[in-house]
């Protein structure tokens, strides 16, 4: 037994007891230790500043931003860096990584020999202790500041895994100049992302960080310095993994590098837009096909280029896959970096005047609410409506003209005409719903808004046209890559137009013929032009295969110029853009039909040709169209008649009598025989028929009141009087007589044009009255206008 320093024995508990303490105590500090790694902590990654990355569709690098700390630092995961790349990293930096606890002992005493006996300066910092060392923002060329290093480098390893210290490594160390991590060095010098480097781009990026200043490739070539270190790397990579010898000759070839130079914006105004819509984000990836991009660039560019004598200088255009809605290109502007044309003002979000691109969906509504079928017969001469009065681009009137040859000509006054009868949704209202922003109220716009009196965006239109071939559903546009993504939160898909009317529309634009060929584009493509006035906005937009493609040519500035028509600005590029893209056969379905939709509330019927009416048993020539049964105007024509005449008088009898010879005549009405006059194509007046011919159920003579509309509503204004259109057409001979509840106005001639200003607000009761007695009368509301 033991004897303590007085003399007495020691207790073996005692001391049985103190090393169980000291067990006791080592075991707390292990298990502390260890608990350490498993307290809540933030990522690594969390603590770098990030760029912004955004992709084509296809993975394609388009645009790279410079972090908050203005490095370009693309953070990449572990696993999505190549087994290889890390072993070259291990091997020239750290091969000790996996066993040491943060620090290598042997690395820090061999550091400081050489150091003390001024033998040079050598590395002993770990992979860790230079992950510490950025983290912290260390001096470590001083030994306070090394000491610091070692702490926080045993602290990382303490609370972190291996993988997570080697991929902030990765993530966070030089690679020459503001290029920081392997995700942004594989970018900038090999235009790849870093999971698809190969071993000799590893071993190359591996040798960088140890020297960047002497070792970063310069005008597309491979420094001494940085050749010598990767061929040291190679011979200690070759000793661990001796079957790579294979890639020997590799490593003698010269190996393609890029610099900060080549790292282009693509599609910079969609980069711009998805940069503020989707801030904060670190990666990005957009709908746009970047082939397709670049060929709608190009188109741009040789238009432009050929077109510059007529001081065309600037163009937009956006190309929209219906299908999902996402945008597959987007050119802004002709030159983003031009300032001479405002070149990054993004000309797909700008407010401009859309001239005739709206009219179809005039006679969209029309066909919704059955006051149109496409072979309805319109009037295309000089009206006016109050104070307005629309004239045609040409500034000719055609005269009579079917609802589709007035869209496809592009007419004014007819689709006024329409949109001045459009009950609810009036389109105005049909705007709004659509999304139209920024409209002032509707009294401020009047009728003219059917003629680009508003001002909508490429987008807007875009979005619109898309709704013919998605049903009459309005659906958003998509700018990223993924299908139905969105954003901000997607939203069901409004319902604008019956499927019906969108189907019509669709197949009326159909029939617009090209610019060059003069005939139907082959395959179809539904397409329409718009002149904005003043010569400052020509348009093109338009339906192929699935895609709507919309172009702009003008001047940010408004400049005007003749040069700056629809037809022959905008359509010709709105053609070579797509046919560029049909012969490089860049986007499945670009170069089939457009896809049918025929819904059942659509049928097919036969409407004599010249009335657009269903044909009676004299209509000599007969089409056919589209209707939609219980909306569309069914009435059966009346316009031709079989009379008999007199052999030898030529005057009209009775079909019983004996001598005469039948004879089919057209009873125009008084309102279409001046149609014909003005247009130069006058028609003979129909004569007077016998009572014998009279038809009960034509009692009311034809006699109709084309103004004021029916339950109409007309402002007056104080101290600026408006008058208000009485105009009527009839087949009776002689004058007509206007009554206001039942007080009398005036009488005129059939079809002309009275202007009435009422005396008061109120309901008026309009009548009329031909000279055979037939009337006709509608109620209108007059309120007094602020």
């Amino acid at each position: 037994m033991t004897r303590n320093q007085a003399g007495l024995p020691r207790n073996p508990l005692h001391a049985h007891g103190w090393f169980r303490a000291a067990v006791l105590g080592l075991a707390t500090v292990w298990l502390v230790l260890g608990a350490v790694k498993y307290f809540p902590k933030s990522s690594l990654s969390d603590a770098y500043p990030k760029s912004t990355a955004i992709y084509a569709r296809h993975g394609e690098l388009l645009r790279l931003t410079l972090a908050s700390d203005g490095q370009f630092r693309l953070w990449t995961p572990l696993e999505q860096i190549p087994v290889h790349l890390r072993a070259a990293v291990l091997l020239y930096e750290d091969r000790w990584f996996y066993r040491h606890p943060g620090v290598n002992p042997w690395a820090l005493a061999r550091a400081a020999w050489a150091t003390l006996t001024n033998n040079g300066r050598q590395g002993g910092s770990t992979i860790t202790m230079q992950v510490a060392r950025q983290l912290y923002r260390i001096d470590s060329r001083r030994y306070f500041g090394k000491l610091r290093q070692i702490a926080f480098a045993l602290w990382l390893d303490l609370r972190y895994g291996k993988d997570e210290i080697l991929e902030a490594y990765l993530n966070g160390v030089s690679y020459g100049g503001n290029i920081v991590g392997i995700g942004a060095a594989s970018r900038i010098y090999f235009h790849k992302p870093a999971v698809e480097l190969n071993r000799i781009e590893a071993v190359t990026l591996a040798v960088i960080p140890q020297n960047p200043a002497r070792r970063v490739p310069i005008h597309h070539e491979l420094p001494k310095a940085l050749l010598a270190a990767r061929q040291r790397l190679w011979q200690n990579w070759l000793d661990e993994f001796p079957e790579d010898r294979r890639y020997a000759a590799d490593l003698a070839l010269p190996l393609p590098v890029y610099g900060r130079s080549e790292l282009a914006i693509e599609a910079p105004h969609l980069t711009d837009l998805l940069l503020q819509r989707c801030a904060g984000a670190e990666a990005i990836l957009s709908s746009l096909d970047r082939t397709v991009q670049k060929s709608v660039e190009r188109s741009i560019r040789h238009f432009l280029a050929a077109n510059r004598d007529k001081g065309v200088r600037n163009a937009a255009a956006l190309l929209v896959d219906t299908n999902s809605m996402q945008v597959r290109a987007m050119v802004g502007s002709a030159d983003y970096r031009n300032a001479a044309i405002d070149g990054q003002v993004n000309g797909t979000l700008a407010k401009r005047s859309p001239g005739s691109t709206l009219k179809p969906f005039v006679y969209a509504l029309a066909l919704d609410q059955g006051l149109v079928h496409p072979r309805t017969i319109l009037a295309d001469l000089p009206t006016a409506f109050g104070p307005y009065s629309p004239e045609n681009f040409d500034g000719r009137f055609i005269g009579p003209v079917t609802v589709q040859e007035a869209l496809i000509r592009s007419r004014n006054v007819p689709a006024v005409r329409v949109a001045a009868k459009l009950s609810r949704p009036t389109f105005y209202q049909f705007l709004l719903r659509a999304g139209v922003s920024r409209l002032r109220d509707e009294p401020h716009y009047g009728l003219s808004l059917a003629l680009g009196g508003g001002e909508v965006t490429m987008e807007e239109l875009a979005e619109l046209y898309a709704l013919l071939i998605n049903r009459g559903k309005l659906g958003r546009l998509n700018y990223c890559g993924s299908p139905g993504r969105a954003e901000s939160e997607a939203t069901e898909p409004l319902a604008l137009l019956s499927s019906a009317a969108a189907y019509i529309t669709l197949d009326m634009l159909k029939h617009n013929p090209r610019p060059d060929s003069k005939r139907p584009d082959r395959p179809e493509t539904a397409w329409k032009t718009g002149t904005s006035w003043g010569f400052r906005d020509a348009w093109s937009i338009g339906i192929a295969g699935h895609y709507v493609l919309a172009v702009w040519v003008g001047n940010f500035d408004g400049t005007k110029n003749p040069a700056l028509v629809g037809g022959k600005a905008a359509a010709p590029l709105f053609f070579s853009i797509l046919d560029g893209l049909r012969a490089q056969s860049l986007l499945p379905g670009l170069a089939d039909p457009i896809p049918s939709f025929k819904p059942d509330t659509v049928a097919e019927v036969e409407v004599c040709a010249a009335s657009g009416d269903l044909p009676n048993a004299d209509c000599p020539v007969r089409a056919k169209t589209w209707f939609i049964p219980g909306k569309s105007p069914i009435r059966t024509s009346t316009l031709h008649r079989a009379v008999h005449f007199d052999r030898q008088t030529g005057r009209i009898v009775c079909p019983d009598a004996p001598q005469s010879r039948r004879e089919i005549v057209e009873f125009w009405d008084s309102e279409m025989l001046r149609l014909f006059e003005q247009a130069g194509m006058p028609r003979r007046p129909a004569p007077p028929l016998p009572a014998c011919y009279r038809n009960p159920a034509e009692e009311d003579g034809g006699l109709r009141i084309i103004s004021p509309l029916k339950s109409g509503i007309y402002a007056l204004r104080l101290g600026k009087p408006s008058t208000l259109a009485l105009k009527a057409t009839t087949a009776a001979n002689g004058n007509i007589y206007w009554f206001a509840n039942r007080s009398f106005i005036a009488g005129t001639a059939p079809s002309e044009t009275y202007s009435w200003l009422p005396g008061q607000p109120g309901h008026y009761l309009i009548s009329v009255v031909d000279a055979d007695g037939h009337a006709a009368s509608t109620e209108i509301r007059v309120e007094l206008a602020p």
